[in-house]
């Protein structure tokens, strides 16, 4: 084992993109991850705020934005297709609901894996099994599902909301993970004939059901998503037609383009169906165990700021790191303290919350429609600007140049 080596979970936008700012840094690190590649595609997430300083001190911007999703904005129809509101891309200064830096979270995350090349060790088709902080101080060692046991300096989690590494070093995943009521389906439908006209549309129905439309980077190529407000439900996550068949007895009287969509869920091979969870944790680290993103800190889709914590957070723990010399402790305790308020506030859900995004009956619905019809007037407009602004709301630190140390006990530090 390396004195200053980091091993990682997980190959997303967390992963990939603290293995890049560690590596600057001087760091010997190594990836596990569960896909037997980087994974493709995904549905859109939006770079805004903080999120997008970070890109752009990586050097990232031009590739980020010569692959983005060119989409004009949301707009919400009625069961017959008619649109009753449309909310711009470019509302707010271009960081509203829809941003104007859209990009396919598969996007993104393959940019970042490009940008740690050749210095990053990957181990594809494997997790963690076993995390031991017992049996040796000065390292820990891990097994895995496939690889052969061994030692590191540290390990990080950044492998979402079901974390692997949270539920190992910190304890049962009901325990730490906040449902906020709502489960949701996403899943990529090619369709010529549904014309998005550059919108992201998005359907309400009585029941808390919500069925959306955006459109992809590729031509006919459609972002799909059903999402139901539910108590908790008891459900196989291996099982995939299982976890269909739910969403289509929900949706199933549907109206606008819900049926069409239907079909196209059936054969998805992107399918993927999830609770809206919140992670709250009151540390982020457990010995020379440390979680990141989703991990450690998920805000559920509702905020718009995952992409936002995920690189931000990454930044920052790196950046500390390096500052401290090697003392992994006093970089874990400043990581926490310049995180923490930011987190906060990015898990602040918007006005209305769950019931705001999937009015259960028709009455909601309309104060719903209504509301965004006034969201970029006064008084909503600012109520709204408050929401969005959080993406920046955290003053960047920068770290400057530094070498990477031994990563010992802690000591004095900042």
């Amino acid at each position: 084992m390396k004195s200053n080596e980091i091993l990682v979970s997980g190959a997303g936008i967390a992963g990939t993109a603290l293995a890049y700012w560690l590596r600057k840094a001087g760091f010997a690190v190594t990836i596990v991850e569960r896909a037997p590649e980087p994974r493709p595609g995904g549905q859109t997430v939006d770079l805004r705020g903080a999120g997008r300083t970070v890109v752009e001190r990586m050097g990232l911007m031009d590739r980020v934005k010569a692959v983005t999703v060119d989409q004009r904005g949301l707009a919400l129809v009625d069961r017959k297709g008619r649109i009753t509101v449309r909310v711009p891309a470019d509302s707010f200064g271009g960081e509203g609901i829809v941003s104007e830096i859209e990009i396919l979270r598969g996007d993104l995350a393959r940019l970042l894996y490009e940008a740690t090349l050749p210095d990053t060790e990957y181990l594809f088709d494997d997790t963690i099994t076993g995390i031991d902080q017992e049996t040796d101080p000065e390292a820990v060692t891990v097994t895995f599902e496939k690889a052969p046991p061994r030692r590191f300096a540290l390990v990080v989690g950044a492998d979402g909301t079901h974390s692997v590494v949270r539920s190992l070093a910190f304890g049962a995943e009901r325990d730490l993970a906040h449902p906020i009521g709502l489960y949701t389906a996403w899943f990529t439908a090619l369709d010529d004939d549904l014309d998005l006209d550059g919108w992201y549309l998005m359907h309400n129905a009585p029941g808390g059901l919500v069925a959306s439309a955006r459109p992809g980077r590729l031509p006919g190529e459609v972002k799909a998503g059903f999402s139901f407000r539910s108590p908790p439900l008891t459900y196989d996550r291996r099982d995939v037609a299982a976890q269909r068949e739910i969403v289509a007895r929900r949706f199933a009287d549907v109206g606008w383009e819900a049926p069409r969509l239907l079909r196209a869920m059936r054969t998805a091979p992107d399918f993927f169906f999830e609770t809206m969870a919140q992670v709250r944790l009151d540390s982020w680290s457990r010995g020379r165990v440390a979680l990141l993103g989703d991990a450690g800190y998920c805000a559920t889709p509702l905020t718009g700021l995952g992409t936002s914590l995920a690189l931000v957070g990454a930044y920052v723990l790196a950046g500390e790191l390096a500052a401290a010399g090697g003392a992994y402790e006093t970089a874990f305790r400043r990581y926490d303290t310049v995180m923490r308020p930011y987190v906060t506030k990015a898990q602040e859900l918007p006005p209305g919350g769950a019931a705001g995004f999937a009015p259960t009956g028709r009455f909601g619905i309309r104060m719903r429609d209504l509301s965004m019809r006034a969201m970029t007037r006064r008084p909503m407009r600012a109520v709204l600007a408050a929401q969005f602004a959080k993406a920046g709301d955290i003053a960047l630190p920068d770290y400057g140049p530094a070498e990477a140390r031994p990563l010992g006990a802690a000591r004095t530090g900042r």
